[in-house]
Protein backbone atom coordinates (compact mmCIF):
# COMPACT_ATOMS: atom_id res chain seq x y z
CA UNK A 1 0.00 0.00 0.00
CA UNK A 2 1.38 3.25 -0.92
CA UNK A 3 1.13 6.34 1.27
CA UNK A 4 -0.99 8.78 -0.13
CA UNK A 5 0.75 12.58 -0.71
CA UNK A 6 -0.48 15.00 2.09
CA UNK A 7 -0.06 18.01 3.44
CA UNK A 8 0.92 16.01 6.83
CA UNK A 9 3.81 13.85 7.79
CA UNK A 10 2.83 9.93 7.94
CA UNK A 11 2.87 9.46 11.86
CA UNK A 12 2.77 6.12 13.16
CA UNK A 13 -1.18 6.83 13.98
CA UNK A 14 -1.86 8.12 10.11
CA UNK A 15 -0.14 4.74 8.93
CA UNK A 16 -2.30 2.49 11.24
CA UNK A 17 -5.00 4.39 9.96
CA UNK A 18 -4.18 3.79 6.40
CA UNK A 19 -3.71 0.13 7.19
CA UNK A 20 -7.49 -0.28 9.36
CA UNK A 21 -8.85 1.82 6.31
CA UNK A 22 -7.44 -0.08 3.56
CA UNK A 23 -8.67 -3.69 6.09
CA UNK A 24 -12.11 -2.09 5.55
CA UNK A 25 -14.23 -4.01 3.07
CA UNK A 26 -16.69 -1.83 2.51
CA UNK A 27 -17.17 1.94 3.55
CA UNK A 28 -16.64 2.90 6.76
CA UNK A 29 -17.67 5.83 9.03
CA UNK A 30 -14.84 7.35 11.08
CA UNK A 31 -16.52 6.52 14.37
CA UNK A 32 -16.78 2.84 13.10
CA UNK A 33 -13.04 3.20 12.29
CA UNK A 34 -12.18 4.36 15.45
CA UNK A 35 -14.04 1.80 17.37
CA UNK A 36 -12.18 -1.00 15.56
CA UNK A 37 -8.67 0.73 16.14
CA UNK A 38 -9.13 0.32 19.52
CA UNK A 39 -10.24 -2.75 19.64
CA UNK A 40 -7.42 -3.98 17.84
CA UNK A 41 -5.38 -2.00 20.69
CA UNK A 42 -4.37 1.00 18.58
CA UNK A 43 -4.58 4.02 20.68
CA UNK A 44 -5.69 7.12 18.82
CA UNK A 45 -7.73 9.62 19.30
CA UNK A 46 -11.26 10.25 17.00
CA UNK A 47 -10.20 13.10 16.33
CA UNK A 48 -7.27 12.29 14.82
CA UNK A 49 -9.04 9.79 12.65
CA UNK A 50 -11.50 12.64 11.49
CA UNK A 51 -8.25 14.80 11.09
CA UNK A 52 -6.77 12.08 8.87
CA UNK A 53 -9.93 10.83 7.20
CA UNK A 54 -10.20 14.34 5.92
CA UNK A 55 -6.25 15.21 4.84
CA UNK A 56 -7.27 11.52 3.15
CA UNK A 57 -10.02 13.04 1.24
CA UNK A 58 -8.32 16.28 0.19
CA UNK A 59 -5.43 13.98 -1.03
CA UNK A 60 -7.99 12.28 -3.31
CA UNK A 61 -7.09 8.87 -1.62
CA UNK A 62 -10.75 7.82 -0.36
CA UNK A 63 -13.72 7.63 -1.61
CA UNK A 64 -16.64 9.06 0.11
CA UNK A 65 -20.56 8.61 0.87
CA UNK A 66 -22.64 10.14 2.70
CA UNK A 67 -26.20 7.81 2.65
CA UNK A 68 -29.41 9.89 3.49
CA UNK A 69 -28.81 11.81 6.60
CA UNK A 70 -26.54 9.85 8.05
CA UNK A 71 -22.66 10.55 8.75
CA UNK A 72 -19.91 10.20 5.52
CA UNK A 73 -18.68 7.13 4.95
CA UNK A 74 -15.49 6.39 4.08
CA UNK A 75 -13.52 3.59 1.11
CA UNK A 76 -9.91 3.15 0.96
CA UNK A 77 -9.79 3.87 -3.42
CA UNK A 78 -6.21 1.97 -3.53
CA UNK A 79 -5.60 3.73 -6.88
CA UNK A 80 -6.98 7.23 -8.51
CA UNK A 81 -9.74 5.75 -10.37
CA UNK A 82 -12.83 7.79 -9.51
CA UNK A 83 -15.83 5.19 -8.80
CA UNK A 84 -19.11 5.95 -7.66
CA UNK A 85 -21.20 2.84 -5.58
CA UNK A 86 -24.75 1.52 -4.75
CA UNK A 87 -24.70 1.21 -1.10
CA UNK A 88 -27.16 -0.70 1.07
CA UNK A 89 -28.49 1.45 3.54
CA UNK A 90 -29.38 -1.12 5.89
CA UNK A 91 -25.41 -2.91 6.24
CA UNK A 92 -23.31 -0.34 4.17
CA UNK A 93 -22.33 -3.19 1.91
CA UNK A 94 -21.21 -1.44 -1.44
CA UNK A 95 -20.74 -2.52 -4.26
CA UNK A 96 -19.33 -0.47 -7.47
CA UNK A 97 -21.37 0.56 -10.30
CA UNK A 98 -20.19 1.27 -14.02
CA UNK A 99 -19.76 4.88 -14.37
CA UNK A 100 -19.04 5.89 -17.62
CA UNK A 101 -22.87 7.09 -17.92
CA UNK A 102 -22.57 9.35 -14.97
CA UNK A 103 -19.04 10.41 -16.38
CA UNK A 104 -20.34 11.11 -19.31
CA UNK A 105 -23.81 13.05 -18.47
CA UNK A 106 -21.42 15.56 -15.96
CA UNK A 107 -18.82 16.48 -18.77
CA UNK A 108 -22.16 17.13 -21.14
CA UNK A 109 -23.67 19.09 -18.43
CA UNK A 110 -20.44 20.73 -17.99
CA UNK A 111 -19.63 21.53 -21.91
CA UNK A 112 -23.42 22.68 -22.11
CA UNK A 113 -23.15 24.75 -19.30
CA UNK A 114 -19.51 26.83 -20.01
CA UNK A 115 -18.77 25.60 -16.72
CA UNK A 116 -15.11 24.75 -15.85
CA UNK A 117 -13.39 22.46 -13.22
CA UNK A 118 -17.07 20.24 -12.54
CA UNK A 119 -16.87 18.27 -9.84
CA UNK A 120 -19.89 15.84 -9.10
CA UNK A 121 -21.08 13.74 -6.46
CA UNK A 122 -23.68 10.68 -7.21
CA UNK A 123 -24.96 8.34 -3.95
CA UNK A 124 -27.21 5.63 -5.00
CA UNK A 125 -28.38 3.44 -2.12
CA UNK A 126 -30.86 0.88 -1.77
CA UNK A 127 -31.42 -2.59 0.22
CA UNK A 128 -28.92 -5.30 -0.65
CA UNK A 129 -30.86 -8.63 -1.23
CA UNK A 130 -29.48 -9.80 2.83
CA UNK A 131 -31.34 -7.27 4.42
CA UNK A 132 -34.61 -7.04 2.36
CA UNK A 133 -36.86 -9.04 4.05
CA UNK A 134 -38.28 -12.29 2.67
CA UNK A 135 -40.85 -12.82 0.64
CA UNK A 136 -43.07 -14.90 1.91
Amino acid sequence: MSVPTTQQRPTRQRLALLEALANCRDFVSAQDLHARMTADGIRIGLTTVYRGLRDLEAADAVDVAQPGAGERLYRWRPDSTHRHYLICRTCGLSRAVDSDVVEEWAGRIAADSGFAAVEHTVELTGVCTGCQPAVS
